[in-house]
């Protein structure tokens, strides 16, 4: 059957592809349009990324930088899905949408997560995480959402009809859509708890970073509260349910890129600021040290602790700070060598005879 191309669309083209031109559906250019820009943004941000690799004098902000470019590709991944839901729902954009828009947001906030979680250790001193460390949880924390999207996706097409998305109610899509996500709501919820907990901490350097994925996190939940409330009103009509998805993945893209990335571009390369840690050689202070080898005469040291105690009879010394140090002295003692004193005999006297009287 052969329908007229709208305005704006070659006579040629697809009917499936009528959204991404028709003049009269202008929301279909614009959400294109915000689409191609954000996408191009991501990648702008990822080269950009690569390029300050070297100028990020911060150890903790450069072990960061993986798993911040895995959060561009989900970010990458979230507009170059807006063109799934832009075109007509049939057997090859229905997988694509109920697979990656699950475990597209799901690698975006399990990435925000693991940053919020070691930003919670560096505002109150502790030692952070590493970087195979944060890569591996954030990589953890999406592949669950990849196993439930599989399955759902291979239970639902029974591996043989892959037309089911599209001839499923609009009601039972909708709710079907709704509940794979429920994985992604709680990791967004648990971010968000977690970046709240970034505030509380003596080092207020990083709560900066923190009030960045608390604010991307929370516009977030606003979106998606949005677009699930009106996908799942009967009275709006199916009609504008592509409209309401699309425009979710193309706001929520931009938040992250406005509210999270491009704030953190900006502390990215700041110089490392001493006072955003604690003291280095606080755990090298002057400390009693346990003897770990040798023997030592205790009784010994013990006397000559006493001793020099009852000779100096001076409590100023101060055994974590310098010896050299400025004290009333006592009293001078008489260290002069003792001369050899002769001694008389008492047989001096004595030459053999009696004294006579």
């Amino acid at each position: 059957m052969s329908t007229t191309a709208p305005a704006g669309c070659r006579s040629d083209l697809d009917p499936r592809y009528y959204r991404l031109c028709d003049k009269k559906a202008a929301w279909g250019i614009v959400l294109e349009a915000l689409a191609g820009v954000g996408a191009v943004a991501s990648v702008a941000f990822m080269i950009a990324l690569l390029a300050l690799i070297c100028k990020v004098q911060d150890s903790n902000k450069r072990k960061l930088l993986p798993t911040q470019f895995l959060f561009l590709l989900g970010v990458l991944g979230v507009f170059g899905l807006t063109f799934a839901f832009l075109i007509t729902l049939d057997g090859g954009t229905g997988p694509t949408r109920f697979f990656l828009f699950g475990v597209l947001f799901a690698l975006c906030f399990s990435c925000l997560l693991v940053h919020a979680f070691n930003l919670t250790k560096l505002v109150r001193g502790r030692q952070p995480l590493s970087m195979l460390v944060m890569l591996g949880l954030a990589l953890g924390f999406s592949l669950v959402q990849d196993i439930i999207a599989v399955e759902y996706v291979v239970l639902t097409m029974n591996r043989t009809n892959a037309n089911i998305f599209s001839e499923l109610s609009p009601q039972r899509r909708n709710e079907d859509f709704v509940m794979l996500l429920i994985y992604v709501l709680f990791l967004m919820a648990l971010t968000f708890l977690t970046a709240s907990f970034s505030f509380q901490g003596s080092f207020t350097a990083w709560k900066r970073h923190g009030a960045h994925i608390y604010l991307a996190t929370i516009l977030s939940i606003a979106i998606w509260v949005a677009w699930i409330t009106l996908l799942l009103v009967p009275t709006i009509g199916p009609q504008w349910d592509d409209t309401i998805l699309s425009s979710a993945l193309v706001a929520n893209g931009w938040v992250f890129l406005l509210a999270y990335i491009a704030p953190e571009f900006q502390l990215l390369t700041r110089q490392q600021n001493p006072m955003d840690y604690p003291v280095e050689d606080a755990f090298c202070q002057p400390q009693f040290m346990k003897q770990s080898y040798g023997v030592v005469n205790r009784a010994y040291s013990q006397e000559g602790i006493i001793q020099g105690t009852e000779e100096t009879g001076s409590t100023l010394y101060a055994p974590y700070s310098t010896h050299f140090q400025l004290q009333n002295r006592d009293s001078p003692k008489d260290f002069s060598i003792p001369r050899v004193q002769t001694r008389v005999s008492p047989y001096s006297d004595y030459e053999g005879r009696k004294d006579v009287s």
